[in-house]
């Protein structure tokens, strides 16, 4: 019989009395001096002087070569199929010593195109541990979309779930593809990845062999991560080895700072089980969930798709400790009317990112499962996490995403992207560190315009406080975040424009409680054309992801209201939509 989750409090934890105990300079000053854990060093990167972590590992084979001394202990977890470190760096070996005979060598760009499955994580390690660059694809995109991807990237070797296969087949011809192999299941015109390293369950009696040599340095490339751009095509961003392996001694340090600031000792490293409820593609996953797991010997469990029921009958069975991702998860897992049915204690953590998040969102965690909330802020460009905001330091500003880590810094400044902006003021949050991918593959203009000396702009409207806790008050203009998943608006307008009846349109975000915002179309039709709302939603649907394709599209009787520069006032479309 299961049991129940403990009733919600009604009140926040007492924050207790003198907290904090520390200042964050005290606990910067004390845990980043010279020989300290978090102990920084300054090294130049791309001809700019960076500060980065000292003792954080130097690349992802070094993170393997961490996570092959977890040994026996539960890795993976998916379904039926539990999987050991020790298992998984067999699967790693014997899948990168098959890419080597393949002919892949270091800068060869290596697709992974598939859903959360055990073989993703071998994948991307197998590739970017022959200084291959992995590029992992959005499993929710359509086969031209995907095409799209493989083509900008020039990958030569394609890794994919039969499903991600069948959809990219149609449009394979061209591509710069000299090799496919797929997963769970026969596909034409592809090998099978189990005639390699076997199903997930032989991967135990797999030879111990070591990793083919390679020669990796910190700052080589070690991914493609695509990211859509106001261009209305998605650009890759540039991730280094050095990118992917802080965001390991980042978590690490967000933990250290908390017990710091209530006086506490550092933690003592132990066991954490982590429901992985967000796609591998994403930065959240694969940089800030992946590679500390691999490091740190966590389990990972694996959700096929977001699914609330299957989710809490997974945190019950494996006593999950941490879960989350993007904010909706979280309320979807406080709203559902089973819950009771379930027992939930063993969560200690629920951390979020990548959409607006409510403040009461916070007290909502701490009541319903006595777990501490976690945020942060980050992007594909900043391999996810630059602020991380968790315990009493977030139950206290709810509305803020925290601080930088030490090795980032954080500047808010005016429209001419070069005066900063004093404490309080609203502008456009700049982030440098040695998080900030190498720029966006084959771009230059945007390249150029995006990343300034070791900075990235971010285009969001943000503000600092005098610790340097950071509130996003805006976002880039065009961008619609539903349930983590970015969306530009141009893209989609792209779209529509392309149906015969439509002569105006725009994309803009309408709020959402759970998924934080969800797109809606505001369009004009040509005089005496017809088209209705079922009628559009489909034929974007034809064309792009589900996830794009607008909840609801509104009728102007004339055309889209713009500036004096011809700019469409999205803020009266706003307006229009919440009226009607």
């Amino acid at each position: 019989m299961t049991k129940s989750a403990p009733e919600p409090t009604g009140a926040l934890p007492a924050i207790p009395a003198g907290w904090p105990v520390h200042t964050l300079a005290e606990i910067r000053a004390e845990l980043c001096a010279a020989g300290q854990p978090f102990e920084m060093e300054t090294v130049t990167i791309r001809g700019v002087p960076t500060r980065v972590w000292k003792n954080a590992l130097p690349g992802l084979r070094g993170v393997l070569a961490a996570a092959r001394t977890h040994g026996d202990a539960d890795f993976l977890v998916y379904g039926d199929e539990r999987v050991s470190f020790d298992a998984f760096h067999r699967a790693v070996a014997a899948l990168s010593a098959a890419l080597a005979a393949r002919g892949v060598v270091k800068g060869d760009r290596v697709a992974l195109a598939m859903r959360n499955l055990p073989e993703w994580p071998v994948a991307f390690m197998a590739a970017t541990a022959l200084g291959a660059i992995i590029v992992p694809l959005n499993a929710w995109w359509t086969g031209e979309e995907l095409a799209f991807a493989l083509e900008d990237s020039g990958a030569r070797l394609l890794i994919a779930d039969v499903d991600r296969w069948t959809r990219i087949a149609p449009h394979a011809a061209g591509l710069p593809l000299q090799g496919v192999i797929a997963s769970r299941g026969g596909a034409d015109g592809a090998e099978q990845l189990e005639d390699l390293i076997g199903p997930p369950a032989a991967w135990a009696a797999l030879p111990d062999a070591e990793l083919p040599a390679a020669d990796v340095a910190s700052d080589d490339p070690a991914g493609i991560f695509y990211t859509s751009g106001t261009t209305g095509k998605p650009k890759g961003a540039l991730g280094t080895h050095r990118n992917l392996v802080t965001n390991i001694m980042t978590s690490a340090w967000s933990g250290a700072q908390s017990a710091r600031r209530r006086g506490e000792g550092l933690p003592e490293p132990r066991l954490r089980v982590i429901l992985l409820a967000v796609p591998l593609f994403h930065a959240t996953a694969y940089s800030a969930t992946l590679m500390g797991a691999l490091a740190g010997g966590s389990r990972l469990v694996l959700l096929h798709k977001w699914d609330t029921l299957e989710a809490m009958r997974l945190i019950e069975a494996e006593r999950v400790t941490m879960t989350g991702g993007v904010p909706f998860i979280a309320w979807q897992l406080i709203e559902h009317p089973d819950r009771h049915k379930f027992d939930l204690s063993s969560l200690e953590a629920i951390a979020y990112g990548g959409a607006p998040s409510a403040p009461e969102l916070v007290s909502a965690i701490w009541q319903t499962f006595g777990a501490l909330p976690g945020n942060g802020w980050g992007m594909t460009e900043t391999t996810a996490t630059v602020t991380h905001h968790m315990a009493e330091d977030y139950l206290n500003r709810p509305s803020s995403c925290g601080p930088p880590a030490p090795v980032a810094s954080l500047e808010i400044r005016a429209d001419d992207g070069v005066t900063v902006l004093p404490h309080s003021t609203v502008g456009e949050l700049w982030a440098n560190g040695p998080m900030i991918v190498a720029g966006y593959w084959n771009r230059p203009e945007p390249t150029a315009q995006t990343f300034v000396n070791g900075w990235v702009r971010t285009g969001d409207l943000a503000k600092l406080d005098e610790e340097g806790f950071c509130t996003i008050v805006d976002r880039a203009k065009d961008v619609i975040i539903r349930g983590g998943e970015n969306i530009y608006s141009i893209e989609v307008e792209n779209v529509l424009y392309e149906h015969p009846a439509v002569t105006d349109a725009a994309l803009v975000g309408v709020p959402h409680r759970t998924l934080g915002e969800e797109p809606a179309a505001v369009v004009y039709l040509a005089p005496g054309s017809q088209a209705g709302e079922a009628e559009l939603k489909a034929f974007v649907a034809a064309r792009l992801a589900g996830f794009k394709v607008p909840v609801r599209i509104a009728f102007s009787e004339t055309t889209l209201p713009r500036n004096a520069n011809g700019k469409i006032l999205k803020g009266e479309l706003r307006a229009m939509l919440a009226e009607t």
